[in-house]
């Protein structure tokens, strides 16, 4: 999963409004539609943003558990990750990720993947201790 302090240039992500509640994002040559469902004035032609903030906290949570199981001879013949957000009674935005691991392997067995996955994983340790947000007008590429 590399060293945590090695320098790293991350590709830029656009996201690029369609109309409605509807945005086009891009970034390293993906793309994907993210919109909201029809009750919050959407066509649900995509995920929404939220949704999209929660498969990446399951997929990365994923292949960390994975990649530790490796790293710690545990074999794993298959591996599913499910994440249930909760809101933050009167705020817009989550108040709690219920994060649920699960496998043919045994619970026991797997457990040391599972606690070596919580290390690796980016996106749970953002979360967790959340970045600086610099907010900025005009485009960043001059």
């Amino acid at each position: 999963m590399g060293d945590r302090d090695e320098p790293y240039e991350y590709a830029w992500w656009t996201a690029e409004w369609q109309g409605g509640m509807a945005a086009d994002v891009r970034g390293r040559g993906h793309a994907l539609r993210v919109d909201e469902p029809p009750e919050y004035g959407g066509e649900d032609s995509g995920p929404m943003p939220t949704e999209l903030l929660v498969g990446a906290l399951a997929s990365c949570f994923c292949i960390a558990v994975a990649w530790a199981a490796q790293k710690k001879r545990i074999p794993l013949e298959d591996l599913r990750v499910y994440v249930r957000p909760s809101r933050a009674p009167g705020e817009p935005r989550h108040g709690r990720y219920e994060i649920w691991v699960d496998s043919s392997t045994d619970p026991e067995t797997l457990a040391p993947a599972v606690e070596l996955g919580k290390r690796y994983c980016w996106v749970t340790n953002t979360i967790a201790t959340p970045p600086v947000l610099d907010y900025h007008t005009g485009s960043p590429l001059g």
